[in-house]
């Protein structure tokens, strides 16, 4: 048989004012209070599927594992991923290994997707954030709740295995969760088979809290993921191990409404330690027709902590933040030529750079009636560099005879933010300034391949940091049968950093074009905006749509890549009694403002049908749900603009999840 688990959380009750104001952020509902298949059509889907329902997120595909989430229209380098608030860096320089594969939806309650500035609680970003909060079940007093589940998939015979085994009384709390999952190759539409899109995953978790006092609580928690043969078709390389383990220790304070003066409360105060290691290990062992066998493996280590106070003054409600971490970054090539005789070529793509980040985050959010409200926020980091490996040094030295080994940097941010709701009606506008410094691979990267435009890069230690200044705004409206919302931001983005061909210089790679220079841009801009629309036509019927559109260019009135078409999605999900079926339809329309000078070629427009069921009942003092759905209907062959190398998507696929719990 096989298992699954999808466990409820209830977060420990703190005292609230009633007129809390709101922000602007978005939270996708993934398995709080709620068993998974009451939240999504496909319970079991994985967390990219869920990501990429909000307006703000796009996922950049390079195989059927482990897609890299955009925020913004900004990859990575620009945004900040964080689980429970912990930071967590990936050991892979081809971004194989995005913080999102290392969780899974069963221990997982919520994602928190904040745009821009206002994402900044835990570091410098400037298209925003995402944290993903795990599944609690908190001092509920409920005993002993196991949950348990199977699927399957006919695309890629995907078999997915699961169980979980929570137990929580008045003072304690302790949740387990297992995952796995393993698939063959897919197929994409016409049965066109593929190749190397195959994965193995699994993924353990463990929370566990102790209420030492009514008010004060210890909480340990672990995250072990391991994947293993894992194939990404849009790449020359697959992965024969993805392996993170992230820990953390988390001390909890709430107070009863307890007041430090007449006018001051103090409401939480949180502070947690965390490490988590990462390995990841590049193979190419199973691909026919390998010019020069590679073996490029990549670790990554984050010693952290952060503590945070909130509370309220009068009419201000305030947060303060400390944190800071501390990773290391290491990345090797060592080449092994067909010819024996010849010598083995070594180098660090990663040359051992330790990151020391330390920042102050300040938020007060003003309530200044029952209806509006007005929040600033702030920030001050200091960002230090290290090349530790002398090697490392002294090769990148070669292009930057002046260069130190060492580099600092301050980076500020600052945002404000009006919100307004009256009678179902609400709108909302902000601006926002914040810096980034450029990451691991922009700084101090050595002959990364990119296949995308087939080009090796060369990282530039002598870059400046990213500064964006941000515009935000949102109106919407809701009633009883209706929510909608369209919500907009800008971005206009000074020493914007990409690469640059260098015609000089030799690549590294057999058949890549040249090699590019990561440097700065005098600026890029940046627009999104996506609408959002629930429409309940009667006790059994809702309709739900979405649009999204996207625009940016650089300095020069260039496309940049990985900006969306117009983007839309629309289903109608009926409920009656113990069933639930949707029917929807997403897609894209036709890619008018591709890159081809950033290695973009145009995407045709696509429409993508899919229907999902399911029932749920009881059997004796257990409750059972069965769902199953077929996924691309009419098996259409498409690829989308944010597939690496037009990989295409999934084909026509059935899939059936049965779970039960007691």
């Amino acid at each position: 048989m096989l298992f699954f688990i999808s466990i409820p959380l209830f977060a420990q009750e703190q005292t609230k004012d009633s007129l809390v104001p709101k922000t602007l952020q978005e939270v996708i509902v993934i398995g709080n209070k709620a068993q998974l298949y009451q939240k999504q059509s496909k319970s079991l889907a994985t967390i990219d599927d869920y990501l990429q329902k909000s307006g703000k997120v796009e996922m950049i595909k390079r195989g059927g594992y482990a897609w890299e989430p955009i925020i913004n229209s900004m990859a990575t380098e620009r945004t900040l991923i964080t689980i429970d608030g912990m930071r967590v860096f990936g050991a892979c320089t081809d971004k194989m290994d995005p913080i999102t594969s290392y969780v899974e939806v069963s221990n997982l309650s919520e994602a928190t997707v904040t745009s821009g500035q206002q994402g900044g609680c835990h570091g410098a970003t400037i298209g925003g954030s995402i944290d993903l909060k795990r599944n609690r079940s908190g001092f509920l007093n409920s005993g002993w709740d196991t949950s348990i589940n199977s699927g399957f998939e006919t695309n890629s015979n995907q078999k997915i295995i699961g169980t979980a085994l929570n137990y929580a009384e008045s003072s304690f709390y302790v949740d387990t969760d297992l995952m796995f999952r393993d698939a063959d190759n897919y197929t994409a539409g016409n049965n066109q088979e593929v190749l190397f899109s195959q994965f193995k995953k699994f993924n353990v978790s463990g929370t566990s809290g102790f209420s030492f006092d009514k008010n004060k609580l210890v909480e340990a928690s672990v995250i072990f993921d391991k994947a293993t043969n894992v194939g990404y078709p849009a790449l020359p390389m697959d992965v024969s191990l993805a392996e993170a383990l992230i820990t953390s220790l988390k001390f909890e304070f709430v107070p009863k409404a307890e007041k430090i003066t007449s006018e001051l409360t103090l409401t939480n105060w949180e502070t947690k330690i965390y490490y988590n290691t990462v390995t990841h290990r590049m193979d190419d062992t199973k691909r026919p027709f390998v010019p020069i066998h590679m073996d490029m493996p990549g670790w990554s280590d984050t010693y952290g902590y952060y503590s945070k106070i909130k509370g309220v003054f009068k009419n201000h409600h305030f947060l303060a933040d400390l944190n800071s971490f501390y990773n290391r970054s290491v990345a090797e090539m060592t080449m092994f030529p067909s010819d024996p005789n010849e010598s083995l070529m070594f180098m660090f793509t990663w040359p051992d750079v330790r990151t020391l980040y330390n920042a102050l985050f300040l938020e007060d959010n003003i309530v200044l009636n029952c209806h509006s409200s007005l929040k600033f926020s702030t920030s001050i980091a200091h960002h230090f560099n290290k090349v530790s490996s002398q090697l490392g040094l002294e090769s990148l030295q070669i292009f930057y005879p002046n260069m130190k080994g060492t580099k600092s940097s301050i980076l500020k941010s600052i945002t404000a933010n009006y919100s307004y709701d009256l009678n179902g009606f609400q709108y909302g506008l902000g601006l926002g300034y914040g810096e980034r410094a450029p990451s691991v691979s922009e700084g101090f990267g050595f002959y990364l391949f990119n296949s995308f435009d087939r080009y090796d890069y060369i990282g530039n230690p002598e870059l400046k940091n990213e500064k964006s200044v941000e515009g935000n705004a949102f109106l919407g409206y809701k009633n009883k049968k209706m929510s909608t919302k369209i919500s907009s931001s800008y971005f206009h983005i000074s020493d914007y950093i990409v690469g640059k061909p260098d015609a000089t210089l030799i690549p590294m790679t057999i058949g890549a074009s040249g090699i590019k220079i990561y440097t700065a841009l005098d600026y890029a801009t940046i627009f999104n905006t996506d609408l959002n629309v629930d429409y309940q036509l009667n006790t059994e019927i809702k309709w739900s749509g979405q649009l999204v559109y996207s625009y940016g260019k650089d300095h020069e009135n260039k496309n940049l890549p990985f900006i969306s078409p117009l983007r839309y999605s629309s289903s109608f999900i009926f409920k009656r009694n113990k069933f639930s079926y949707e029917i929807a339809v997403h897609g894209n329309a036709t890619q008018t403002q591709y890159s081809p000078f950033y290695g973009e070629d145009r995407t045709p427009d696509y429409a993508i049908l899919n229907f999902a069921s399911s029932y749920s009942f009881r059997w004796d003092k257990s409750k059972w749900n069965v769902g199953a759905g077929v996924e691309n209907i009419l098996d259409t062959y498409y690829s989308t603009f944010s597939d690496w190398n037009n990989i295409p998507r999934k084909g026509r696929n059935f899939f059936l999840n049965v779970s039960f719990g007691f």
